[in-house]
């Protein structure tokens, strides 16, 4: 999902000295580069962000973010802020 954006943003972060991991229980950045082009992506984000609840309720300090084209389609942030109040 946006390879290149991710990338991107991926370069900014390191920059600001933040380090790329995979291990989400540890993170202190999580983001969620959304793509609506692929075949379900509103399950798959669901999906993701239904699986963090349990990592952002053992530590509230993480921040979660989503971003990317499916953030801009109608109605989808304020989707977002009611199914997953946690998700900064």
């Amino acid at each position: 999902m946006n390879e290149e954006d991710s990338e991107t943003m991926a370069g900014i972060l390191e920059n600001m000295g933040y380090i790329k991991t995979d291990d989400k229980l540890n993170s202190d950045l999580i983001i969620l580069n959304t793509c609506c082009v692929r075949e379900n992506p509103e399950n798959k984000v669901f999906g993701n962000l239904g699986a963090l609840k349990s990592i952002k309720k053992k530590r509230p300090e993480v921040l979660i973010a989503v971003c990317g084209c499916m953030m801009q389609e109608k109605g989808m942030a304020e989707t977002i802020k009611t199914k997953f109040p946690f998700v900064d």
